[in-house]
């Protein structure tokens, strides 16, 4: 199976929808932003008189690249710091995995707020950190060679773990 089937366009409306998805099936009502200028999050989740502010990230290529244009001139650290600080500390982030994924098969979800991420980051390649959020990979060169950055497990979608968000 290719590793890209979708433009990256297909990927973001694919990654949405997946994403209210599950959170309807978690319980929840979405409601889903459909214009050119978001504000910072691409649905919002209620429960009850609890929102959840959602910003969905889809990939294709087991990594979310998110933070490249905050390296400019900074160590790895300073530009997750530097995107952490941009972020919406409000605003969850939704990660959306189709890599591997038959059509009709469900893509991997993730659930992070943006410290969570930016720490992740930090420590990715053996804590020399990286740009790209990757879900599961094993650096094959450099400082990082042979240390494999993965995605916390406690990132995984459950309904525990949605439960948990709207704490």
């Amino acid at each position: 199976m290719p590793t890209k089937t979708m433009t990256p366009y297909q990927v973001a409306v694919a990654a949405e929808a997946f994403a209210a998805c599950v959170l309807a099936h978690a319980g929840t009502d979405v409601s889903i932003q459909y214009s050119a200028n978001q504000p910072g999050h691409d649905l919002v989740a209620t429960r009850g008189r609890r929102a959840l502010k959602v910003s969905v990230k889809g990939s294709q290529d087991g990594g979310w690249g998110l933070i490249q244009s905050y390296k400019g001139g900074a160590s790895y650290a300073q530009a997750a710091d530097r995107w952490c600080a941009d972020q919406d500390e409000d605003v969850v982030f939704c990660l959306v995995q189709f890599e591997g994924v038959p059509v009709g098969g469900a893509p991997r979800i993730y659930f992070a707020w943006p410290r969570e991420i930016a720490d992740h980051l930090k420590s990715s390649r053996a804590g020399h950190g990286h740009t790209i959020l990757y879900e599961d990979y094993t650096m094959k060169k450099g400082v990082g060679a042979g240390f494999t950055n993965k995605l916390p497990v406690s990132w995984a979608v459950s309904a525990q773990k949605i439960e948990d968000l709207f704490r």
